[in-house]
């Protein structure tokens, strides 16, 4: 059975050979009045009209995500949280305001996670074909840069949420001086 990559890959190159060769039939034509034009019919075999169907619009969405004109940028949000009664402070009101440093920062990974992704790092140790140590981890490396405060809120009575935003016009201008200089 044919995998679907190798389908799409198929369908692909029979497109651009099929453009390919009307656009030179089409300047020949368009140079040489007297040119005789022959009509090809490509040898295609049709396994069943629902794949068929399957792949032309796998072709569109490709289209579609490839076309530069089609770009929307999301906004991107984040949430964080913190517990009061675990942050380090001498009174109430100071790790009040640690906590919501905390949360703060929790939401800022949780963007940079979003933004330059995580790396999972893993391992596992296996004695008498019996697993002794099974231990993993997660990495988060990046610079945010324009993230916006939205709120925060207390939920509940020893917690606080804090939620992050980096709009989509910072997105779209981090993009562009990023081209600038690529």
């Amino acid at each position: 059975m044919v995998s679907n990559a190798i389908k799409l890959s198929a369908v692909l190159l029979y497109s651009s050979l099929t453009l390919g060769c009307q656009s030179s039939l089409l300047q020949n034509v368009l140079t040489d009045p007297g040119t005789p034009i022959v009509a090809l019919e490509p040898q295609v075999e049709i396994i069943s009209t629902s794949a068929t169907n399957a792949t032309m619009s796998d072709v569109a969405a490709i289209n579609e995500t490839l076309d530069a004109s089609v770009m929307e940028i999301p906004t991107i949000n984040a949430v964080g949280y913190a517990v009061v009664s675990s942050q380090p402070g001498r009174s109430e009101n100071q790790k009040r305001l640690m906590a919501i440093r905390s949360a703060r920062m929790a939401a800022m990974r949780e963007l940079a996670e979003q933004i330059h992704g995580l790396k999972v790092e893993g391992n596992t140790t296996v004695i008498d074909l019996m697993v002794q140590n099974d231990t993993f981890r997660g990495v988060v490396t990046g610079t945010i840069r324009g993230a916006r405060t939205v709120r925060i809120n207390p939920t509940g009575s020893d917690t606080y949420e804090v939620v992050l935003e980096i709009d989509n016009e910072m997105i779209s201008g981090l993009i562009k001086s990023a081209r600038k200089f690529s």
